[in-house]
């Protein structure tokens, strides 16, 4: 595959891409900036949506919105029928009534969401400008993707709406993911992930009046104090976390109902599923031993799991094409590469078996998902991971001669 990167590097068309890419990278600045003041809160998308889609109508493709809301524009090849995905997702984890406005420092920019994921959007636009001006063929055709719902409770919505009902669904054989300036990170392996809300319900009643009956404060407590002892395996990577509490209306009242959301993950779908089946008996105990300990005259202890995420899990071979090819575009340009796992739109093609990777988008960047998110869009480094990401990108859907 080196050999195939080595070719791509040394091509007319390539080169004029990069060219075209140092060009315009006043223009990418400019629409990060853009795109990025434009609120996406979770489920709420839909303005930074159409802005994509009408400047990806302007680099001259057919953009539109599919029925879920993510922006698709297809870049014909030679027609052979396959495509290639090149995505980013349209949505932050800022909720509504954030202050997006970009704050510049010299080449870093700063603002919530500008790293995760509007530079990927940014950077799609680049790429397919870029390409075109080129005057690049592709052997395979590729579908430029602006999902939605990437983040938190929005549960790859996007990428799984495009898998599952997408008009493209059939013919898609390799997925990129551009997220995060990261290049020196290629995610090969999908942290799959389920999360819940564990709500604990009983009688209730006065503090002092009622006292002696169940309590689902304290099965609660017992459920998150086992989930303390539970044991998981380092290799594949397993984790659990009890996060969000919630519940109970006054201090001199027993609760009548009370919350905990947890999140349960793992590189591998069976040990997440022995965790999950782990939280389910410890939750099934705590009712139990609740109402075993106090009185329930006026009522018994219930609990009740409810579904919030259910992100696979998967992986890509090290020896795929994509794999391989991506590695060693990013080796061409400089950077020290490690295969990684993570949670990303990759999740739902790597779990259907077909091959995806998340690549970064150049340059550097810092504190995301925080308020003071930044990143650094000099020059020499941006563009160096742009020629990179689109190496990696040619490489898979074919640089036609």
């Amino acid at each position: 595959m080196s050999a195939s990167i080595d070719a791509i590097l040394a091509h007319p068309g390539f080169q004029r891409a990069q060219g075209l890419l140092r060009d315009g990278h006043d223009r990418l600045v400019d629409e990060i900036i853009a795109l990025t003041e434009i609120p996406s809160p979770p489920f709420k998308e839909e303005r930074r949506a159409e802005a994509f889609r009408a400047m990806l109508a302007e680099a001259g493709l057919d953009a539109a919105l599919d029925g879920i809301g993510n922006v698709l524009a297809l870049r014909k090849g030679r027609g052979n029928g396959n495509v290639i995905v090149a995505a980013a997702h349209l949505d932050t984890v800022f909720p509504e009534g954030t202050d997006v406005t970009v704050r510049r420092e010299g080449t870093k920019l700063f603002a919530p969401g500008v790293g995760d994921d509007t530079r990927g959007l940014a950077v799609l636009l680049a790429i397919a400008r870029a390409l075109d001006a080129a005057g690049i063929e592709t052997e395979h055709d590729i579908l430029f993707v602006g999902d939605v719902g990437e983040e938190g409770k929005g549960d790859l919505r996007g990428i799984r709406h495009l898998f599952a009902e997408g008009a493209w669904r059939e013919r898609i054989k390799a997925f990129f993911t551009l997220d995060s300036p990261n290049m020196e990170e290629l995610v090969t392996r999908a942290v799959g992930s389920r999360r819940y809300r564990v709500a604990f319900k009983g009688p209730g009643g006065h503090s002092l009046m009622a006292f002696g009956i169940v309590n689902p404060a304290y099965a609660l407590g017992e459920m998150v104090a086992g989930m303390s002892r539970l044991e998981v395996p380092k290799e594949p990577q397993t984790t659990f976390c009890a996060s969000v509490f919630g519940g109970g209306t006054s201090i001199n009242a027993i609760p009548e109902e009370v919350w905990v959301e947890v999140d349960l993950r793992s590189t591998d779908a069976g040990e997440l599923a022995c965790l999950d089946a782990a939280l389910h008996r410890l939750i099934e105990q705590a009712v139990a031993n609740e109402n075993a300990r106090a009185s329930t005259a006026s009522g018994e202890i219930t609990a009740e799991a409810k579904l919030l995420g259910d992100r696979p899990a998967g992986q890509t071979a090290p020896d795929s094409a994509i794999v391989t090819a991506s590695t060693a575009a990013l080796g061409a340009f400089g950077f020290e590469v490690s295969h990684a796992a993570s949670s990303t739109d990759a999740n739902i093609p790597m779990s259907l078996g077909i091959p995806a990777v998340k690549i970064g988008t150049g340059g550097t960047g810092g504190r995301a998902h925080s308020v003071e998110e930044w990143i650094d869009v000099e020059p020499e480094a941006s563009l160096r991971g742009l020629s990179a990401t689109l190496a990696a990108i040619l490489a898979v859907a074919g640089l036609a001669d």
